[in-house]
């Protein structure tokens, strides 16, 4: 799900014990924020290995100017359409409530959580002023790790132009993939920063789990966050917690390398880094033909960490979820006007048969639940349809060009569910 949220509010919540005691006191330069900036930057150099080519300048904003930015940046990122389409997908896949209006939940999120971000369009660290020291307010010591966090962003941007790696559409999980390693590196880098070096980790108590603990806890005392659904949440903090791992283990292997050369395609890689840096290894790109009924009015991917989400959200066991998508080797899914109102078709691709029969014998558990229907009621063989809440739903296990499939078709009543030929289905390794 393309959607993002500054890390560095999260952060600041669960590391100022740590951090607090680790600013020494440098005033140097002039305007907002100089001394942070000065204390900030040699320690990223040395941490990140790259010098800023010219120190990026520093502005101070008020709540409701970044409320403004964090519109016009939503809009940009998610035009109507594709908003109107993810929203639609999401809510058809019951990720989220039928009744969520995406938009204006996010943007209340994204606004509750923001304390500083860059810009890769002006080329300026925007920061909100320190307001007071009540609930809620933004402390000097969290600003003081948002400018170490966003300052990360802007080195980054220095040497690869942020705006062209997030810039594309349609690839849901490889766009997931490029923020986690955007922001993954930023948050490795800002930590490290701070805490004097990559082990830093090892100096806390709990270690790595114990920072991804820390960095759940902080989320969990922001009150819009916390009555996020369980997707949106996950969505947002994975690129900071995997993506920081990612990076982790990219900087053991690759020491002296920068994580955008290229960088992963697939949530798959970031979730298991030897995917990307031992051996390679790519999704398979799923090409649908044009549809038979109806009409596409969205289509795009959910990856490996989304489909995970998705087993999780409908059968509640976090390991059998990530059994469950773990033999992932890519997917496309296509929204559907129907005679009778929108339908979902979905294409998984597979790494051996064994994985494709794992995933359809939980996809067969998820429409029991879903659609409250009795158990083993889509019959048994290759193809087994549901009937339940006004939906007909078809469950179809298939071989496309030596691949195995597994192809799930949600549609209304009385609405047809073949919505396309699955033999005019292409399967491409980029």
């Amino acid at each position: 799900m393309k959607l993002r949220t500054s890390a560095a509010a999260t952060l600041a919540l669960a590391f100022l014990p740590v951090f607090a005691a680790c600013q020494p006191d440098r005033p140097v330069g002039t305007g907002p924020y100089a001394k942070e900036v000065a204390t900030a930057i040699p320690a990223i150099e040395k941490s990140v290995g790259l010098k800023f080519k010219t120190p990026p300048k520093v502005e101070s904003r008020s709540k409701d100017e970044v409320r403004s930015f964090l519109e016009k940046k939503f809009d940009e990122d998610l035009p109507a359409l594709e908003l109107a389409g993810a929203e639609r997908t999401y809510k058809l896949f019951g990720l989220i409530p039928d009744t969520l209006d995406l938009r204006k939940f996010m943007l209340g999120l994204l606004t509750e959580q923001v304390v500083g971000y860059y810009d890769p369009a002006t080329k300026v660290l925007y920061v909100v002023g320190t307001e007071g020291t009540g609930p809620g307010a933004v402390t000097p010591e969290m600003i003081t790790i948002t400018i170490t966090h966003e300052l990360v962003h802007a080195l980054q941007d220095q040497y690869f132009p942020l705006d062209s790696l997030e810039k594309e559409h349609g690839d849901n999980d490889r766009t997931s993939a490029v923020q986690a390693v955007i922001e993954g590196e930023a948050v490795f880098e800002q930590m490290s920063a701070m805490l004097g070096g990559n082990n830093f980790a090892m100096a806390l108590p709990g270690g790595w789990e114990r920072v991804r603990q820390m960095i759940r806890d902080a989320q969990g005392t922001m009150p819009v966050f916390a009555t996020a659904p369980m997707f949106i949440q996950e969505s947002l903090l994975f690129p900071y917690l995997s993506g920081a791992e990612f990076v982790r283990h990219f900087k053991e292997k690759r020491p002296g390398q920068m994580p955008f050369r290229p960088p992963p395609t697939s949530t798959k890689q970031v979730m298991h880094p030897d995917r990307f840096l031992d051996s390679l290894d790519v999704p398979t790109r799923v090409l649908f033909p044009k549809p038979e009924a109806g009409s596409v009015v969205y289509e795009n991917d959910l990856g490996e960490f989304e489909t995970r989400l998705y087993l999780f959200q409908h059968l509640g066991d976090a390991d059998i979820a990530a059994r469950g998508a773990a033999g992932w080797e890519g997917d496309r899914y296509l929204v559907v006007n129907t005679s009778r109102g929108a339908g979902l078709t979905w294409l998984t691709v597979w790494d051996s048969p064994v994985d494709a029969a794992q995933f359809r014998d939980l996809m067969e558990q998820t429409i029991e639940k879903r659609f409250k229907t009795a158990h083993a009621a889509g019959g048994s063989g290759t193809t087994r349809k549901f009937a339940g809440k006004g939906r007909s739903v078809e469950l179809a296990a298939v071989t496309v060009q030596g691949k195995p499939v597994v192809l799930f078709t949600d549609v209304p009543a009385g609405a047809a569910t073949r919505l396309f030929d699955i033999t005019k289905v292409k399967l491409m390794k980029p």
